[in-house]
């Protein structure tokens, strides 16, 4: 016990040494260099100077001067989130437990068994009475067709970009590159068409529909959209919407593994605005990881979109899910960590593998402290079980999932948005300080395990937004799972 707790006091020294190694070599290096020149004295530097021929001089100061100019113009783009816009939901629109299982009961597709299964479901979700699920699915039974599908598109859609533009004065004629992102439900034709037609976009916009790209698709488009803002002329914008259509698939049958949707997807959908342009940013884009295990069978068919025996459409959720989802974050950490990591979190995980390859695996593996590079996280709201499994895979304090549990309770999972729904909620409750680095981790059906790093540049000067309402009663006790 006294070992470990010399070891805890030793920590910051060591941690203050081997993250400062480079100035702690340079600066006395420098000093000799100083030194010297002192001694030597002006005229004595010149006098060597001169003894040495033109051209190597030349070279000596051309070389390093071109080496950085060409450095600056290889380099890639800084890009910047300008701003970003939640999808208000609607009172109207909200299902508690006890309106979702009375529709449930009367729906003659579920049986008794199938409404218990739910109910359970339900109460274990650490879903809240305030969720919200489209008006087509207030109707008994649920009306799924294509008109009210695109009813809720637009409503979310729409109002999420009539946000953005307000709050970042945008006129849709400066968008230049456009990316959406719904995976359910790609109609003809497609939400970039629907966008550019409803905002009279210019006839030249880049754009792009990604379909089938589960939960994680939202930092695939941020991904995307940074890539073509690489391309494209510098001070372009790129506008980034994510949602998921609610309306069309919802499971109508009785097989339990895909019953688990319809208690947990909700309505919700994002906008952002990314730009080469940092003048009014508010973050910047450090890093994307994306990570994807479907070549694996048991991870291609965990998030499976299937028919049951009476030909109901539903997406089936596997029981290895949480496996499969570790597995794919430990991939993703290994790529992440070297990128974000302090020197000193490096060096100690590096010696933990060797030790262990020496060792058989005797010794417990190190867990890098991610927070040593990040202060906030925002973990996908896909579940409480996502939630539960990636803290303890990271080893976060419970203040720190913080975002991601409340936003489940308030919004239920609205797939590839949630991460924007944590982000405003840290915001408004008053968290976030230039400065602050911030982690965003999705995980979707392929398997995929996405993330991406931003630096805040200028927080939000209000707490206006998603939270707006209801940011003062938050956070909320969430009960334990019960289990039997």
């Amino acid at each position: 016990m006294g070992s470990s707790a010399q070891l805890k006091r030793l920590k910051p020294l060591y941690q203050l040494v081997v993250n400062n190694i480079l100035a702690i070599v340079a600066v006395p290096l420098a000093a000799v260099v100083v030194l010297k020149a002192a001694e030597l004295g002006p005229g004595e530097i010149l006098a060597r100077l001169r003894t040495r021929r033109p051209a190597h001089i030349f070279l000596a100061a051309f070389l390093p001067a071109a080496a950085a100019v060409l450095y600056l113009r290889l380099r890639p783009r800084a890009v910047y989130l300008v701003d970003y816009a939640c999808f208000r939901t609607n009172p109207n629109c909200r299902v508690p437990f006890a309106t979702f299982l009375e529709h449930s009961r009367v729906w003659p597709g579920f049986d008794e068994r199938s409404v218990r299964f739910m109910t359970r479901l339900l109460e274990r979700s650490g879903l809240g009475e305030e969720t919200c699920l489209p008006y087509a699915q207030h109707y008994i039974p649920p009306s799924r067709d294509l008109a009210s599908s695109r009813a809720e598109a637009e409503l979310v859609i729409f109002s999420a970009i009539d946000d953005l533009l307000a709050k970042t004065k945008m006129s849709p004629q400066d968008i230049d590159i456009l990316v959406v992102n719904c995976s359910l439900f790609a109609p003809t034709p497609s939400f970039t068409d629907m966008i550019m037609h409803r905002y009279k976009l210019r006839e030249d916009v880049r754009n792009v529909h990604l379909a089938g790209m589960g939960c994680s698709a939202g930092l695939i488009s941020v991904e995307l959209a940074r890539n073509l803002l690489q391309v494209a002329p510098r001070g372009a914008h790129a506008l980034v919407v994510s949602t998921e259509t609610i309306t069309p698939n919802y499971y109508m049958g009785q097989e339990r593994a895909m019953l688990l949707p319809n208690c947990l997807f909700r309505m919700g959908g994002a906008a952002a605005l990314l730009s080469t342009n940092g003048a009014k940013a508010r973050f910047r884009l450090a890093r994307v990881v994306r990570t994807l295990r479907g070549a694996a069978d048991s991870a291609y068919r965990c998030v499976y979109q299937e028919e049951d025996e009476r030909g109901n459409v539903g997406i089936n959720l596997s029981k290895d899910l949480m496996n499969i989802a570790g597995d794919a974050l430990k991939a993703n950490i290994t790529a992440m960590g070297p990128l974000v990591l302090p020197a000193s979190e490096q060096l100690l995980f590096a010696l933990s593998f060797m030790a262990r390859k020496v060792l058989s695996n005797r010794i417990m593996p190190y867990i890098p402290d991610f927070r040593k590079a990040f202060e906030h996280f925002c973990i996908h709201a896909g579940g409480r079980a996502v939630i539960d499994e990636l803290q303890r895979s990271l080893t976060l304090p419970d203040e720190q999932v913080e975002a991601s549990r409340m936003t489940l309770h308030r919004f239920g999972n609205t797939s590839s948005s949630s991460l924007w729904y944590e982000l405003a909620y840290i915001e408004a409750k008053g968290r976030m300080r230039r400065g602050d680095r911030v982690w965003m981790i999705g995980f979707g059906s392929g398997f995929k395990c996405n993330s991406a790093a931003w630096e805040c540049i200028r927080p939000a000067a209000n707490a206006d937004g998603p939270w707006a309402n209801c940011i003062h009663r938050y956070p909320v006790h969430i009960p334990d799972v019960l289990k039997h």
